[in-house]
């Protein structure tokens, strides 16, 4: 239920609107791809490695501050929430910008996390006052189709901000970027949440509230889950620039590729939105996660193989580098949608709930597979292995709404 008197925006600008908010997160990891070699090389000359944690300090921010932004959103609304993350996400991207260590930089992102963590959970939350059930996975599939194009730009942005301003500049294009959508936000989106329907951002309250969302078998086991696909994926994204350039000697042309591969995945959430009233949300989360067990295994097997033509082994890489998004793209908006269905009176706080423990616990398991890059993909495709079988034979015990 909306707020009283709140018209609703139609279907194609209420998706774009919140699909642009909620790109604030894709841009503020995807755009500083290109970057992570010039950052290493004048912050951490003697570890590149650890440019990746430019990457996860911005997802642990993100993590954390989700917990609080559901209640938050619950207690004083989706649209004073988003304005507040908005405005922590520009005062990390700002210190950024003037970081001249990397410790200040992590740091910087790590506050660029939590306010991103406003517009990521307001948003779901602003889905769930309006819709339900598989009407709202039908809507955050949408969603997440406009969404797709942001990681497919961001790079190419990235190196293009780059190229005349520096790693810095990125920093610049994110307050653009926030600001824009808050613009947007304010003069056409009216709050959605009913003022009857608030509740107190009180310690009582937190706590007892995540007792209940804890307390549900079903969202426990969808969080889980949406950890491991996350976590596979932003392995994936962590040391994707490096794959590229180290192990196939692709640099330039990066951007195009990655825009390339995105758009390409981006037929997951197409087809979830086609066949997810038809088939249901559990049934299409479990065979996407199958299809990623044949897939990672199918590239084990290519990289055990050794001593490929270049050409064949990078198209083999790239094509499950694909089905690995494609899984993604299928999957998170059911997830949501599965684990806040029987939820809607704490709609706020759920979504806190399940995106701040997946968000936390796949940095868990993101951060140590790219830390593991020895040069070769195989830490990345051993760790989608796994982490598609567990999710898998996880969603064989949850039950089908």
């Amino acid at each position: 239920m909306s707020a009283p008197g709140a018209p609703r925006l139609r279907l194609f600008e209420f998706t774009a609107l919140l699909a642009f908010l909620a790109a604030n997160v894709a841009f503020a990891i995807d755009a500083m791809l290109p970057a992570l070699g010039e950052i290493a090389a004048e912050l951490s000359p003697g570890n590149a490695n650890r440019a990746q944690l430019v990457l996860t300090a911005f997802m642990l921010g993100l993590g954390l501050g989700t917990f609080f932004s559901g209640p938050l959103s619950d207690a004083i609304g989706r649209r004073a929430t988003i304005g507040w993350g908005v405005g922590l996400y520009i005062l990390g991207a700002g210190l950024g910008a003037i970081a001249q260590n990397l410790e200040l930089l992590l740091a910087a992102r790590f506050l660029q996390g939590i306010g991103a963590a406003g517009p990521r959970i307001a948003s779901l939350a602003m889905v769930r006052d309006l819709y339900a059930g598989r009407e709202m996975a039908r809507v955050s599939s949408f969603i997440a189709m406009i969404f797709i194009l942001v990681p497919a730009a961001a790079p190419a942005l990235g190196q293009m901000i780059i190229g005349f301003a520096g790693w810095r500049g990125v920093f610049v294009a994110f307050v653009l970027f926030s600001a824009t959508s808050l613009g947007w936000l304010m003069l056409r989106q009216p709050e959605t949440l009913d003022p009857l329907r608030r509740r107190p951002f009180r310690f009582q309250s937190l706590r007892a509230g995540a007792i209940e969302v804890l307390g549900n078998r079903e969202v426990r086991l969808y969080t889980v889950v949406m950890a491991l696909g996350f976590g596979q994926m932003f392995a994936l994204l962590s040391s994707a620039q490096q794959i590229f350039a180290d192990v196939y000697a692709i640099t330039e042309a990066f951007p195009r590729w990655f825009a390339l591969m995105a758009l390409l995945s981006g037929a997951g959430t197409v087809l979830n939105a086609r066949f997810v009233m038809r088939l249901g949300m559990r049934r299409i989360v479990r065979a996407a996660y199958a299809m990623q067990v044949i897939a990672a295994a199918l590239m084990l097997g290519v990289l055990a193989l050794g001593a490929l033509p270049a050409g064949v082994a990078f198209a083999a890489f790239f094509v499950w580098a694909v089905s690995l998004f494609f899984m993604a793209g299928v999957t998170f908006g059911n997830l949501n949608a599965l684990a806040m269905q029987h939820l809607g009176h704490l709609a706020g706080m759920t979504a806190s709930v399940v995106m701040a423990v997946s968000t936390v616990l796949a940095v868990a398991i993101a951060a140590p597979i790219g830390l593991a890059f020895n040069g070769t993909p195989l830490p990345v495709v051993l760790g989608a292995l796994v982490a598609s079988a567990a999710a898998w034979g996880l969603m064989g015990r949850a039950r089908e709404i």
